[in-house]
């Protein structure tokens, strides 16, 4: 089983000491957890993995996800693509050690946000205050943006300035709590309002 081992940092083919395969009451959909050893420092690591169906009579696996230690972020299905896909290019250039273009891809998911808002200034700055003026995002997340706006330039120009790892890691950290204010939890308290309302007006 292919995966990426946190303690030696490398792609291994990890052995399997023992699975598990469950379907929850609310999650209807299958998920195997697999207890692995790393081939390279011995070490122990928990996977998981998805059943998801290709065809009419046709499932597979996903690939394995890091679970334990140091999970790796799990990116929510109601991300839109370009959101998504700029996350998962920060999280690649992470993992390789490339500090700078992670910055810059995290700059990226914000610009991806701002897309999908329609923000009418084209520049990143603009489009920030553009969300906060319309209260899509709230003072602390435009602030948390703001911040990652600067360190994408720094990462993007010629500056002399350079991104270290924990800098990196902190704003991949931002750009994935901002994706999921504005995006998952916005949407999760919608319907949660929805809800009550409804339970409210059943007991009227």
């Amino acid at each position: 089983m292919i995966i990426e081992c946190s303690y030696c940092e490398s792609k291994v083919d990890g052995k399997i000491l023992g699975e598990n395969e469950s379907c929850g009451i609310d999650d209807p959909f299958p998920f195997k957890a697999s207890l692995l050893e790393c081939p390279v420092c011995k070490n122990a690591i928990l996977a998981g993995q998805e059943l998801y169906q290709i065809g009419p009579d046709k499932s597979e696996w996903s690939e394995a996800q890091r679970l334990w230690p140091e999970p790796e972020k799990y990116l929510n299905w109601i991300l839109p693509d370009l959101v998504r896909s700029s996350l998962e290019e920060a999280q690649k250039c992470y993992k390789i050690k490339a500090y700078s273009a992670c910055a810059v891809m995290c700059g990226k998911a914000l610009e991806s946000i701002c897309s999908e808002y329609k923000t009418k200034n084209k520049v990143l700055a603009g489009g920030l205050r553009e969300l906060l003026d319309k209260q899509i995002i709230d003072k602390k997340i435009y602030e948390w943006g703001e911040a990652l706006r600067k360190h994408r330039n720094i990462g993007a120009h010629v500056t002399g300035e350079k991104i270290s790892k924990e800098d990196a890691k902190d704003l991949l950290d931002f750009a994935n709590a901002i994706c999921d204010y504005v995006f998952i939890l916005t949407n999760k308290f919608e319907k949660f309002m929805k809800r009550k309302g409804k339970i409210e007006n059943r007991k009227i």
